[in-house]
This record gives structure tokens, sequence and C-alpha cells, in this order.
């Protein structure tokens, strides 16, 4: 057998674009193949356990993601602004400023949010958490801190749905920029 072309995160990476694009169940495996350039035997080959292994893997890739560039800074040292400022940054970097879907957004619909129902379940409770402790060193109530990081989550995930739904990034971008007072004002 002829050693692959491409590495596996190479691979796992190209997956992250087709799903983000088409979702778990509308994805192909045809558009799977020429997404990352493979053909199916070889797609295989990488992921024996075939779309579902394929999906997991970029879960594991997004999950890498959220942990160094959102949970890692909202947990450093510095103000909470500052800490706050930096994963906004990273979001849009990753959201391409509110023009890539969110892979999350995409698997909570279909046969993908009974296959990955507590690894998306998870992934939302670390970020709603970490929002919230970055809340209370604020002073903010408890409570007020679990509903402002609650109410976060929910415009960022509804405002990159708007914003592709009208083939403009400005309300993802708005309510980036309105972030920090929403959150910790």
């Amino acid at each position: 057998m002829p050693a692959p072309l491409l590495s596996r995160e190479a691979v796992v990476d190209r997956l992250l674009g087709a799903f983000r694009r088409f979702g778990y169940d509308a994805a192909s495996l045809g558009q799977l193949s020429s997404a990352t350039g493979l053909g199916r035997s070889s797609l295989y080959h990488y992921f024996p356990g075939g779309k579902e292994d394929m999906a997991r893997a970029v879960l594991d890739r997004v999950d890498q993601w959220v942990q160094e560039s959102v949970l890692a800074p909202l947990g450093s040292s510095g103000t909470p602004e500052r800490r706050l400022s930096q994963v906004i940054a990273a979001l849009d970097d990753y959201y391409g400023g509110g023009t890539e879907a969110c892979l999350f957004g995409n698997f909570v619909v279909g046969d993908a949010v009974v296959l990955f129902h507590d690894r998306l379940s998870a992934a939302f409770h670390q970020l709603i958490n970490g929002l919230t402790l970055l809340a209370r060193e604020k002073g903010i109530p408890a409570r007020e801190a679990q509903r402002r990081a609650e109410d976060a989550v929910v415009r960022i995930q509804g405002a990159l749905i708007v914003s592709r739904g009208l083939g403009d990034p400005a309300t993802f971008r708005r309510v980036l920029k309105e972030l920090p007072k929403d959150l910790l004002g």
C-alpha cells in the first residue's frame, strides 16, 4: 500500500470544513471524499468506523481548539476584560468574522444530535461555565453570571446562523462587539 499523501490531521481539517458546510446528515461520503481529495477506500483507511468515526475525529479537533483558544484564555491571568477580548478575537478568527458555520450548530440537528449529544452538551457546558466564572470575577452574582453566560452563547450561536442566512456577517460582528458589555458590564 502506498504511503498516504495527507496526514490524518490534514484530512480531519478538510473533513471539518465539509461538516461545517453540510452538517452531519447531509454530508455524503461522496462529498467527504471530494472535500478531502481522497477516495472512499482511503477515507476508510483513515477512519475505519466510517462517517461517524470521521465526525468523532472532527469533534476531537474542535474540542482541542475550544480548550486552547477559548477555555485556556478564560482561565488564564489578566483582567476579565482582557481575557474575554482574547476569546472574542479567537471566535472572530475561527468563524471567519461570521462567514463560517459552527460545527456544533450543525451537529445539534438530525442524527448527529443523538449520536453526539453527550459531547455537544459537554462542550456547551464548558463554554457556559468558563464565561460564568469570568463574570463572577467581575463581581456579578452567581445566578446572574450564569444567565449572562448562557445568553452570550445563545447570542453567538444565533448570530452565526443569522449572519450566514443573510449572507452578511454584520450581526455576528455586532454581537462580538457587544459581548464584553453584555457579559461583564
